[in-house]
């Protein structure tokens, strides 16, 4: 029986991104395992689901842990295909079939490589080398933009190396919301009607830098009011940060929430973030027609820098606040980038990418059936 094996850190990350793709390779007979940590959680269409304790640092002697549990496990069931996700999960997996005579096929999707111009020599020398260590055993290697597909083709990071648009943004869970929805949900939050909101969705972590807007709201008016959704262990020190600025009263931290509502009361969608590989918070504001300000690092670049938003330089928080302005003081402008974004962003929705991203697990399996847009 064909089967195949997904990886990634949490089990977050593969029920929020690939659920439609595990639940194709049961429909066409594969048995389909999961193996990743984080916090438990159910996974629809699995046979299987190993816990891997994956630790957050490359360098941890626990991960090596973790490289034992996946090369017995891979050993065990004699997988066709072994699918890695996230950086940390989709190395320790890579080096544990190094180990295996008669390994199977493997195939690496790159959400962002967490080496670039903006980090340190020692990180960078540190992870890329990571993955060059790894790349013999990457028959095919998926990349998100063009800094980590230039990147990878100019080290030869895979066998194969091959641009996607993403995991594809599924239209099913970004419902719109009504306005007596959005005015109970100002309600809750304390935000009165007449409010300029910012939304920026991401985990409080130093590299999605939640400071940086932070600081950008002390030049804005004070009409404009910032929601910092999420969880993370910087979560209470940006609320401390935000007191001893006097911004309590303007920046809010709902926690883990339900984005699309958020999305549907928003006037603008912001980020700080130092790196990514194709960002669903800002695909998702896009596809709601909302316009962006977002730092100018890789992956924003590519959804952003053709007309879909504003970008300022990482870290330069005056030209982040005036960026925000611009929009702020321009309706024009405020629908223009809008409706420009929700333009952008039809080649990147889940039943274009769909057929894509199984079109490149056909280059390995041949006698996979690959039906159009559906999904």
């Amino acid at each position: 029986m064909r089967s195949i094996l997904f990886t990634a850190s949490t089990y977050s990350h593969i029920v929020n991104f690939h659920l439609p793709y595990i639940k194709e390779f049961k429909r066409q007979g594969f048995k389909v395992d999961i193996a990743c940590g984080g916090k438990q959680m159910g996974i629809d269409y699995a046979d299987n689901v190993f816990h891997i304790a994956f630790e957050k640092s490359i360098t941890s002697p626990k991960n090596f842990k973790a490289v034992k549990q996946l090369n017995k496990l891979i050993k065990t069931n004699d997988y066709t295909i072994v699918s890695c996700h996230t950086s940390l999960a989709a190395f320790f997996t890579r080096l544990a079939v190094m180990g295996i005579k008669k390994r199977p096929l493997v195939v690496n999707t790159a959400h962002g490589y967490l080496f670039n111009e903006l980090e340190s020599k020692k990180k960078n020398m540190l992870l890329s080398s990571a993955e060059k260590l790894v790349a013999p055993v990457t028959d095919i290697l998926m990349t998100m933009n063009s800094w980590d597909t230039e990147y990878a083709k100019k080290h030869k990071l895979g066998k194969y190396i091959t641009y996607i648009k993403g995991m594809g943004i599924d239209e099913n869970k970004l419902q719109r919301h009504t306005s007596e929805e959005i005015n109970n949900l100002k309600n809750e939050l304390g935000i009165e009607k007449d409010k300029f909101i910012l939304v920026y969705a991401a985990e409080f972590s130093k590299r999605k830098s939640q400071q940086i807007l932070i600081d950008a709201m002390q030049y804005l008016p004070q009409d404009i009011v910032l929601i910092l959704a999420g969880q993370g262990e910087l979560q209470d020190k940006c609320k401390q940060y935000a007191y001893s600025l006097g911004l309590s009263n303007r920046i809010y931290f709902p926690g883990q929430v339900k984005i699309p509502l958020y999305y549907s009361m928003a006037d603008l969608v912001v980020s700080a973030s130092k790196s990514e590989g194709l960002p669903f918070n800002i695909m998702e504001a896009m596809y709601y027609g909302l316009p962006i300000v977002a730092s100018r690092t890789k992956g924003h670049t590519d959804l952003l820098e053709q007309g879909a938003g504003l970008l300022y330089n990482y870290g330069d928080f005056e030209t982040c606040a005036e960026q925000i302005l611009r929009i702020y003081n321009n309706k024009a402008l405020k629908i223009q980038l809008g409706e420009y974004a929700k333009k952008t962003i039809e080649p990147y929705l889940l039943k274009n990418v769909f057929p894509e991203v199984m079109n490149e697990y056909k280059k390995l399996l041949p006698e996979l059936q690959v039906q159009g847009d559906k999904v």
